[in-house]
């Protein structure tokens, strides 16, 4: 059994959920759940990201404190994730006592092993607002290929990082006018030092190849010490000693995955902080994750976390963006899509299907296109896997007393579902989603193959044959069981359905090795609805 803590960016407490943020929750509530299936220990912890300016201007504008203001976000966010069935073990925020003290324990040991330097800068300061601005709160055109309404941190086109003064013609998102420049003195974490560290790291097989290959374009240069200080007026965590000076948010953001875990072991007996976080630890750590913050976590923080001695993550998992309708999410295009806004015209199970029907483990942007998303999930979903219950369930519910055969009829065509399990596991661990997905649906063609070739609705019709309709429809209900414990990760919420229909306790991955024979079902009822598209053009 595999020991596996696992984690997803934190999402920031400043604005509400949205459809791209799914597809990261999504892609690791799949993973995390298919390996709780299989019987491994895996831990997914998350919280929110509540620190930092935009988080400031926020409450002042809303007229409440920070504090309020995240507390408020952290309830919605929670909802909407509990509403997609994404299962975290421990969902908790960056602003608490626990984070504080390991963002703390972290500066003091980065201090004492001299990777700390303090620094007189000139800094971006908006005379307006009579305050420094933070990196996303400048925009302009980005130095390297001059793309246009980039942020002071990085460039979306190209992926340039840079220092916010370096941007062709800068202005304030605030207050619209051009930053003058300020000195301040700032914190540095001396970055390079770990250069050898981290590049061995990066090639070892801990980032995928396309991610190795664009920090090995970063490694070509020399990189830069790390900014991780902030001035006030700032909401987060003051640095010990420094009157006026906050942790930057991306020093204590990904420590929150630490702090997560934490608060889950303290309140769970069974799990032990060192073990998973010691510099000599066994278990398995993952990160997934956008490729918008490659830099922070494969650089920053395996570097960070190195310094201060505690063990790097084993993989972080990296996805692309979501796009729809083939177009960036847009507002004024109707394509910015809030996870509530789904919510209250669509299954949150057919999204979870649809993204597992486009995931893979590369970096790729997903689509959703609403007119492949509807037929996708009425043709799979409808059409092919509940469509097998419904087919088989009536004959069994209404002439064999709810009772299956006690005999498989096809035993051979039952074993080649079995053994297709290896290769789906194997998918599912490696995230090739889409791959699974296709093959489950392979499954599905082939049990409504079966039916149709045995034909159920004759059969009952023909003297003599009353048996053989209970075997066929018997064996096609245990054959749809075997396709729902596949999909068990992509559907939680119909699978619960199924295992009631099914008059069983919660199913395991091993459970498709020992049919349901001689058994009794419940009364059949539908599972699932078609899409219908004006529900969809109604969320647009």
């Amino acid at each position: 059994m595999r020991k596996i803590l696992v984690t997803s960016a934190l999402p920031y407490a400043n604005g509400p959920i949205h459809l791209g943020h799914m597809v990261e929750y999504i892609q690791t509530d799949i993973w995390v759940r298919f390996q709780k299936l299989i019987g491994n220990d895996c831990v997914y912890v998350c919280g929110d990201d509540a620190h930092g300016t935009p988080i400031m201007l926020s409450a002042e504008k809303e007229g409440i404190n920070p504090e309020q203001l995240i507390a408020e976000m952290k309830k919605s966010h929670e909802q909407d994730f509990a509403n997609f069935y994404i299962d975290f073990d421990y969902f908790y925020t960056t602003h608490s006592p626990e984070n504080r003290n390991f963002v703390e324990t972290i500066y003091q040991r980065l201090c004492d092993n001299n990777d700390i330097v303090k620094r007189t800068i000139e800094q971006a300061y908006d005379s307006e607002k009579n305050m420094f601005l933070p990196d996303r709160f400048i925009k302009g055109e980005c130095p390297r290929c001059g793309a246009k309404d980039q942020y002071g941190d990085s460039c979306e086109n190209c992926g340039a990082t840079y220092s916010p003064m370096e941007l062709k013609n800068p202005v304030s998102v605030i207050s619209g006018t051009k930053p003058v420049t300020k000195k301040s003195e700032h914190f540095f974490f001396r970055l390079e030092k770990y250069a050898d560290v981290l590049r061995d790291w990066v090639n070892t097989g801990h980032v995928q190849p396309e991610v190795a290959h664009k920090l090995n374009e970063w490694f070509a240069n020399e990189l830069r010490d790390w900014d991780i200080s902030r001035d006030a007026p700032y909401f987060g965590f003051e640095i010990p000693n420094a009157p006026g000076k906050y942790f930057y948010v991306w020093l204590d953001a990904p420590v929150g995955y630490m702090a997560s875990f934490k608060k889950l072991c303290s309140e769970c007996s069974n799990l032990n902080f060192d073990e998973y976080w010691n510099v000599d630890s066994n278990t398995e750590l993952y990160h997934f994750l956008g490729k918008d913050i490659i830099y922070f976590h494969a650089l920053f923080w395996p570097a960070v976390l190195t310094s201060a001695g505690y063990r790097k993550p084993t993989n972080i998992f990296v996805h692309g963006f979501l796009t729809i309708n083939g177009q960036k999410m847009s507002k004024s295009r109707g394509t910015f899509i809030n996870a509530r806004d789904y919510l209250q015209y669509l299954d949150p199970e057919y999204l979870r299907y649809y993204f597992a029907a486009k995931l893979n483990s590369s970096i790729d942007d997903v689509d959703l296109n609403f007119d492949d998303f509807m037929n996708r999930v009425n043709s799979d979903l409808v059409g092919k896997v509940v469509n097998i219950a419904s087919r088989c369930a009536g004959f069994i519910n209404k002439d064999f007393g709810n009772k299956l055969a006690t005999s498989l009829e096809a035993e051979s065509l039952f074993e080649s579902f079995i053994n297709a399990g290896n290769n789906i596991a194997k998918l599912y661990d490696s995230r090739e989603y889409n791959h699974a997905m296709r093959e489950i649906m392979l499954l599905a063609d082939k049990t409504n193959q079966y039916i149709d070739e045995n034909k159920p609705w004759s059969l009952v019709k023909q003297k003599g044959q009353h048996q053989k309709v209970q075997e066929v429809c018997s064996m096609g209900i245990n054959l749809f069981r075997i396709l729902m414990i596949y999909l068990k990760p992509i559907l939680p919420k119909t699978t619960q359905s199924v295992e009631e229909f099914l008059n069983v306790s919660p199913m395991a991955w091993q459970d498709i090795k020992q049919p349901l024979l001689d058994h009794t079902i419940n009364k059949f009822k539908p599972l699932m609805q078609r899409v219908e598209k004006d529900k969809i053009e109604k969320i647009i």
